[in-house]
C-alpha cells in the first residue's frame, strides 16, 4: 500500500468537501473555493470528518495515482484553510522589485523593466528585496514563483538574480590572473 495514499485527509472546522460524479472534488473554506477533477479510477469517500482514498488494484499506474490523489486533496484542504506562500529574494546591485497596482515591476539589469501581471487568485507583495506570492492553490503559487525566478536566475559567481528564500546557491570561484 502507498504510505501516503493510505493516510486519511483530516478536514478542519470551517472546511467543506463535496465529491461529485466523476471524482470532481470541491473544497470550500474561509479563503475560497477550489475545484479539481481527480483520476476516475480512484475511489474517494467521506467518512466521519476524513476523506479516504482507495485504489481498485495493485497495478503500477494505480499505485502512483493513489498517493497523488490523496496529496492533491490534502493540498486543496490546506489551501482553503491556511493558504500558501512562496518568498523570493532579489539580490544584486541595482536589482529591485516594486508593485504598481496589480503589476509586479522588476528592474533586473535589462535595458527595460520587466512587468508581470498577477494571475487570477494570486497576490504578490514586495517588502524591500523580498517578493511574497500568496494564494490558495499550491500549484499556481509555485508556478508563478517559478516564472518570476525565471526572469533572472541566480548566477554562481556573485549570487545575483532572483532566488527562493530557502534556496542555497553553490558559489564558484572566479578566474584568476596569469602569473
Amino acid at each position: 500500500m502507498s504510505r501516503i495514499g493510505r493516510m486519511p485527509v483530516a478536514i478542519p472546522a470551517g472546511v467543506t468537501v463535496e465529491i461529485a460524479e466523476g471524482n470532481v472534488v470541491t473544497v470550500k473554506g474561509s479563503k475560497g473555493t477550489l475545484v479539481r477533477e481527480l483520476p476516475k479510477e480512484m475511489d474517494i469517500k467521506m467518512e466521519d470528518g476524513h476523506v479516504i482514498v482507495t485504489r481498485p488494484n495493485d497495478l503500477k499506474k494505480m499505485k502512483s495515482l493513489h498517493g497523488l490523489t490523496r496529496t492533491l486533496i490534502h493540498n486543496m484542504v490546506v489551501g482553503v484553510s491556511e493558504g500558501y506562500t512562496k518568498t523570493l529574494e532579489v539580490n544584486g546591485v541595482g536589482y529591485k522589485a516594486a508593485k504598481q497596482g496589480k503589476k509586479l515591476v522588476l528592474s533586473l539589469g535589462y535595458s527595460h523593466p520587466v512587468e508581470m501581471e498577477d494571475p487570477e487568485g494570486l497576490e504578490t507583495t514586495v517588502d524591500g528585496n523580498k517578493i511574497i506570492v500568496k494564494g490558495i492553490s499550491k500549484e499556481k503559487v509555485g508556478q508563478y514563483a517559478a516564472e518570476i525566478r525565471e526572469k533572472r536566475k541566480p548566477e554562481p559567481y556573485k549570487g545575483k538574480g532572483i532566488k527562493y528564500d530557502d534556496e542555497v546557491i553553490r558559489r564558484k570561484v572566479g578566474k584568476t590572473g596569469k602569473k
